[in-house]
Order: structure tokens, then C-alpha cells, then sequence
């Protein structure tokens, strides 16, 4: 069994691998995370009204309309993240920014 000083040890290092896995996370965002959060609500809203199409079309016509500039690396980057659809934006994407 681990005497104290191991568990700290072990405890430190979980923590700076956290905070790494973290910090190139938030570096591999293609946009703000406020524009993800303000996207996130909007799916919420419009998912709420109409069903997913299995398509990214929702969230295309949000990145269109905010005037993002890399929609194709933001579209890239949801789908490599579980978000290849609009509703699976939300499912798989969301839970990441939490």
C-alpha cells in the first residue's frame, strides 16, 4: 500500500495531467468559447422546435449568421469532437465545455 507521500505524488501528477489535457483543449478551440456556449443555447432552442436532420444545418446557419470566419474548421472540429450532426453537437460537444 502506498505510504502518504505516493499518494500525494500520484495525486500531483493526476492533477498537472488534468490541467494539461485541459489547456490543449482550450488551445484547440477554432472559435471563442463564449461563441460555442451562445451556439449550444441556440441548438437548444431550435432542436426544441424541430428535429435533427442528422446534418450539421442548424449549426452552420448559427456560424453563418455570427459571421464566424473558419465555419469549415469550427464544422471539422465539432464532427472530430462526436458533433457530426446538430444534435449530437449538443450531446457529445456541450458536455466538454462543462
Amino acid at each position: 500500500m502506498p505510504d502518504k507521500n505516493e499518494k500525494e505524488r500520484r495525486k500531483q501528477i493526476l492533477n498537472d495531467l488534468n490541467a494539461k489535457a485541459k489547456e490543449e483543449f482550450e488551445s484547440s478551440l477554432p472559435m471563442s468559447r463564449e461563441n460555442f456556449k451562445l451556439l449550444f443555447d441556440y441548438l437548444d432552442i431550435e432542436l426544441s422546435e424541430k428535429d435533427c436532420d442528422d446534418t450539421q444545418t442548424l449549426t452552420r446557419a448559427f456560424l453563418q449568421e455570427k459571421e464566424i470566419n473558419n465555419v469549415a474548421q469550427v464544422l471539422h472540429w465539432l464532427s472530430e469532437h462526436g458533433g457530426y450532426c446538430d444534435c449530437e453537437v449538443l450531446l457529445n460537444v456541450e458536455e466538454r465545455f462543462e
